[in-house]
């Protein structure tokens, strides 16, 4: 029987001409892989509005998974994230000019929601392939961590069987051309959200090893 993932990437934000996410979502679409369908969802970089954006895809496509993906600039690795916390706080404003500070996400929610995908596993799978990748403590407190608070609130509340969470990706080669950033090639870093998709379609239960970092 086939497993449906649902992955989401954002629109261009912040000065930038491309996001790498929407790029990997976009090259995974469609895709059948070991029995696993991905489907993919483009998601503005706007407080709110993400969230019911994913939350419609979710409710069209019934995925078994959800897993959504964020530029995170000046990383080295794909790093999937543990937690979403129950704050925006944004440095600079969204693609509608919005710019909540120190505002929670839902005031009538929990402090935080971790993530139900199998993060441990997706990184040793992705180490195994030659791909950088660890865990990450800190979605931030922008967009990315804003859409993934929404969608694990909304599963928690509506849809509990799906399992959800949410991957941050660094620069492409393009990007950094005027920065003294690291990036990852368009090709490694689908190769690694494709090995996610299926690896967290395959394997509800996460391994326990080390994985603790200081981000």
């Amino acid at each position: 029987m086939k497993k449906k993932v649902l992955i989401t990437g954002f629109d261009p934000f912040g000065n930038e001409h491309l996001n790498p996410s929407l790029e990997v979502v976009k090259r995974l679409d469609g895709k059948v892989i070991e029995d696993v369908v991905i489907v993919a969802q483009e998601v503005p970089t706007v407080f709110h509005k993400s969230i019911q954006v994913v939350i419609e895809a979710i409710k069209k496509e019934q995925p078994d998974v959800v897993i959504c993906i964020g530029q995170a600039g000046g990383r080295a690795q794909i790093t999937p994230e543990r937690i979403a916390i129950n704050v925006d706080d944004a440095r600079i404003p969204d693609n509608e000019t919005n710019q909540p500070i120190d505002e929670p996400i839902d005031p009538n929610g929990p402090a935080a929601y971790f993530s139900t995908l199998p993060i441990k596993r997706i990184v040793k799978e992705m180490r195994k392939a030659g791909i950088p990748s660890s865990v990450s403590n800190s979605a931030g407190t922008f967009v990315c961590n804003h859409l993934f608070y929404g969608v694990m609130n909304y599963l928690e509340k509506q849809a509990p069987s799906i399992r959800g969470g949410f991957i941050h990706i660094p620069y492409i080669p393009e990007q950094t051309i005027e920065k003294n950033a690291p990036s990852l090639s368009l090709d490694l870093i689908v190769k690694g959200i494709e090995i996610a998709s299926i690896t967290s379609a395959k394997e509800q239960e996460d391994i326990c090893e080390s994985g603790g970092a200081i981000h």
